[in-house]
């Protein structure tokens, strides 16, 4: 655990109870504040009680009057929407509103510190897609090179529940939009901007917003090192605001779409190669055809992102190129299931937008399409160039029909995924996969996209067992 510093015989308010809010109450007791809390959930409330926690109705007028700061879980929205009335009325009290990333940063170096050899790093990853496979491919890589390193923030561990730092540590975090717009302390070592496409619209009051929300790690945070996508304009705009000039090597430029050129440093994979050029000079190259835990171009992008960051933290190319090759990838991201009758079964539940949906069409041939569910804002037309790679559509979810609507492929209107599932079995040949990569939300029928690239998978484990 992190003790959060600053708030010692200080009165803290905790709104959220679910992992990342019990983390962040636990840790401003464990650095001395007095902690208030509420959820509007009543098992929450019951379970923190329970904790020895003080419950407060934060909604009450007077429930302001000698409180600090109020840290607010992730997960609510604050101002879009519409204001939440706990954080309005914290405005209107004057009090300062945080959230744990927030403490973290304040929190996490000591005066232990001064007797390390080497000092501790934060590297923080944000963007649209590939985040969390990003995040996860670094402390992989880390750590089958020997370096102590910790993965949390958004994947693993709560941020103020991972350990203190050791001498050398690495601290791996992965930051949504929603971690980052709010955190009052922002100072990584090395910050990563894979990719950006439309997403979390009304969370953020727009593309703009959304936009913001991520910028404010670079903006705000001034890492020493920023690793930045440039396949979008948003990117291109971010790594020109960063740079001081062509030669900065302070940024790191990636991309999968092209070369990329110029007296700067450069990662960028093309036709599965990886390349790193530095001062218009090729340093090393990785062929990453046979990394099957990273398939398609939006994970070159991880692994370009990945590399980079481990270059920065001094790990030689054959180094990386062998934890490259020993990653197995994540659940529900481009995971192959299963290979039966010639036909392979994935599960990428992950993707949950139109951008994301893509890639992994774009990683496939042959392909029998399982999507549909909560669609998102902005329509499926971005989807349509890798249509061409599809067979057929299988589409689930509660308003299938519709969905399947906005399709210029062939469809097949199946709502449950046992019935998706079976129905792609039954028409799949030898050479065709079955990829669940839904280009929606999956809260019309689960309570998350792992529930639902659960029950992929249990239907898909029922096949192969035929």
């Amino acid at each position: 655990m992190i003790p959060v510093l600053g708030y010692h015989g200080a009165k803290v308010a905790v709104l959220g109870l679910g992992r990342s809010g019990l983390a962040t109450a636990h840790a401003l007791r464990a650095g001395g504040a007095e902690v208030l809390c509420w959820d509007d959930n009543a098992t929450a409330r019951e379970a923190a009680q329970e904790m020895g926690f003080v419950i407060a109705q934060l909604t009450a007028a007077e429930a302001f009057g000698d409180v600090e700061a109020l840290i607010v879980s992730p997960g609510i929205p604050h101002l879009y929407p519409t204001a939440n009335p706990v954080v309005a009325a914290a405005w209107r009290a004057g009090v300062r509103i945080d959230n744990d990333i927030g403490l973290f940063f304040r929190s996490f170096a000591t005066p232990q510190w001064d007797s390390f050899d080497q000092q501790p790093k934060v590297v923080a990853i944000t963007g649209s897609n590939g985040k969390s496979t990003t995040s996860a491919l670094i402390h992989h890589l880390l750590s089958t090179a020997g370096r102590s390193a910790q993965l949390a923030g958004n994947i693993g561990r709560g941020v103020l529940d991972i350990d203190p730092a050791c001498d050398g540590d690495v601290v791996v975090l992965e930051l949504s939009s929603y971690q980052t717009e709010l955190a009052r302390a922002l100072t990584p070592d090395i910050a990563v901007f894979t990719n950006f496409s439309p997403d979390h619209l009304d969370r953020h009051g727009g593309l703009g917003g959304y936009f913001a929300a991520k910028r404010r790690l670079f903006a705000e945070g001034g890492p020493d090192r920023a690793i930045i996508g440039v396949d979008e304009p948003e990117g291109q705009m971010l790594a020109n605001q960063l740079s001081e000039g062509r030669g900065d090597d302070r940024v790191i430029d990636i991309s999968v779409t092209g070369k990329l050129t110029g007296p700067g440093w450069h990662v960028f994979a093309r036709k599965a190669f990886l390349a790193e050029y530095r001062k218009l000079r090729q340093v090393a190259s990785i062929d990453l055809r046979a990394m099957s835990g990273l398939p398609g171009a939006h994970n070159h992008q991880n692994a370009c992102a990945a590399y980079a960051v481990c270059r920065t933290l001094g790990l030689a190319p054959r180094v990386i190129e062998a934890g490259l090759a020993s990653f197995a990838g994540l659940p529900h991201r481009s995971q192959v299931i299963a290979k039966t009758g010639g036909v392979s079964y994935v599960n990428d539940s992950k993707a949950t937008n139109v951008d994301s949906a893509t890639k992994a069409l774009q990683a496939f041939d042959n392909i029998r399409w399982i999507c549909g569910g909560l669609q998102k804002d902005g329509g499926l037309e971005a989807v349509q160039p890798a249509l061409g790679r599809v067979r057929k559509a299988y589409v689930i979810g509660r308003e299938a029909a519709a969905f399947a609507m906005q399709l210029p492929c062939e469809t097949e209107v199946c709502t449950t995924m046992a019935v998706a599932v079976a129905r792609a079995r039954a028409e799949a040949a030898p050479g065709d996969t079955v990829l669940l990569a839904p280009a929606a939300a999956s809260f019309d029928q689960y309570d998350n996209f792992e529930q639902r690239g659960d029950d992929f998978t249990r239907q898909v484990t029922g096949v192969a067992q035929k």
